[in-house]
């Protein structure tokens, strides 16, 4: 995958590889001692269902999506379910 810029990613719409849009980019999670990225943070659209999604969900009801399943960051960030 390409170089994306971070502040590119800001509000991107997040859909699973089987075309559920999951909901819209809030954050991103990192390791602060490795530099390595762990999470995306989706929250998730109101017609979507975050339990159903797989992931783990926080107690502000946004998804943890691992950074390893994300298949591509386009006009969406597509992420393999």
């Amino acid at each position: 995958m390409s170089d994306v810029l971070a502040e590119n990613l800001s509000g991107k719409a997040v859909m699973g590889s089987d075309g559920t849009e999951l909901g819209m980019l809030y954050n991103i999670t990192m390791n602060l001692k490795t530099g390595s990225l762990n999470d995306l943070l989706v929250s998730p659209n109101e017609e979507f269902p975050a339990a159903d999604s797989g992931f783990d969900v926080d107690d502000q009801g946004r998804i943890h999506v691992p950074v390893s399943h994300v298949q591509a960051v386009k006009d969406y960030i597509v992420i393999d379910r």
